[in-house]
């Protein structure tokens, strides 16, 4: 299952706009193909083109509001104040309200925390979502981007005191970026915690378009300092070599790069849906095309091989004791 992450909607911040610049008509026919091909899930964030995300996504939607899923998150920072960031239940209710007005709706489908809050009880943020469903004003509560501790601490609190449970976990997994698997995934499988990713083509490195020896390609958003800062560092030649394994699978399943390396995740273990980004009609249409086939276990197994790291500990050392700890790809 893919979902349409909207973080490219913005209506003319100009701070946002390296991200991209899809307004409310773009943003209209970008939900009419996504329909037409059967996705339904969009992803949004309160902090997203500082709510202009948000007014966009509410404005395409209209008329058509049972047609969707919506999923939007809170609890980066959004303002100076000491009460503008986090999980508390003065933040967490003003989120919701402010989410649900910019979105034109009366309910979220799935509302997700995007960062742990280790400043406020988990107790008082799960409370306060609970609070929230009951109300009717959230469907299904999430996580995004937390440690495994952090998930595990949460999932405890919420069977302790018979709280909202956390469904889902949107978080970064990429075949450049597979640390996901050391810990989170395992958890994920074990507790029944559905897993979205997000940048799944690494920020922007698995699109195709990067070529040993050559320039960065014109437009890419890899030309921004900032938004490189945002994400992990990858070795060049590391990159190169994974990028070789997608060309050389691309070829045998005349499918492009991009769309290689979506169908992989589609494929791998937890995960239940993968958030893709598309600036325009025709970005969102190649990613379109991971659905509707798939990988064979030898072209997997080539990708795996490409893309692997070594892992750090305790990992590397469970690796040699599988006998009792089985990998969650077995």
């Amino acid at each position: 299952m893919l979902g349409l992450g909207t973080g490219t909607f913005n209506r003319g911040d100009e701070a946002a706009r390296k991200f991209g610049a899809t307004d409310v008509t773009e943003a209209k026919r970008l939900l009419d193909v996504s329909l037409d091909a059967g996705l339904t899930m969009f992803d949004t964030a309160d902090v997203y083109s500082g709510g202009l995300s948000e007014e966009i996504l509410g404005e395409a939607i209209k008329g058509r509001r049972d047609r969707v899923i919506l999923s939007t998150k809170a609890a980066f920072r959004h303002g100076p104040g000491p009460n503008d960031v986090g999980s508390s239940r003065f933040n967490l209710i003003r989120a919701c309200e402010g989410s649900l007005k910019r979105l034109r709706t009366d309910y979220i489908d799935l509302f997700y925390l995007h960062i742990f809050d280790a400043l406020t009880p988990v107790e008082e943020t799960l409370g306060t979502l609970d609070d929230l469903v009951r109300a009717g004003k959230i469907r299904y509560v999430g996580c995004s981007n937390f440690s495994g501790w952090h998930l595990m601490k949460s999932l405890a609190v919420s069977e302790k005191y018979g709280l909202p449970r956390y469904v889902a976990h949107q978080a970064y997994y990429s075949l450049i970026g597979r640390d996901f698997e050391w810990e989170l995934m395992p958890l994920g499988l074990d507790q029944k915690v559905g897993t979205v990713v997000w940048s799944p083509l690494g920020w922007g490195r698995l699109t195709g378009r990067l070529r040993r020896g050559q320039p960065l390609p014109d437009g890419s958003r890899l030309h921004s300092k900032e938004v490189c800062a945002m994400g992990p560092k990858v070795d060049d030649e590391f990159l190169f070599r994974v990028v070789d394994a997608l060309e050389a699978v691309a070829a045998e399943t005349d499918k492009a790069v991009p769309q290689v390396a979506l169908r992989w995740l589609l494929q791998r273990p937890s995960v239940c849906s993968v958030v893709i980004g598309a600036r325009n009609e025709g970005q969102l249409r190649q990613n379109l095309g991971a659905l509707g086939w798939s990988l064979t276990a030898a072209q997997m197994a080539r990708l795996d091989a490409a893309s692997k790291t070594p892992p750090a500990y305790p990992y590397f050392h469970q690796d040699s004791i599988r006998e009792r700890i089985p990998s969650p790809m077995a």
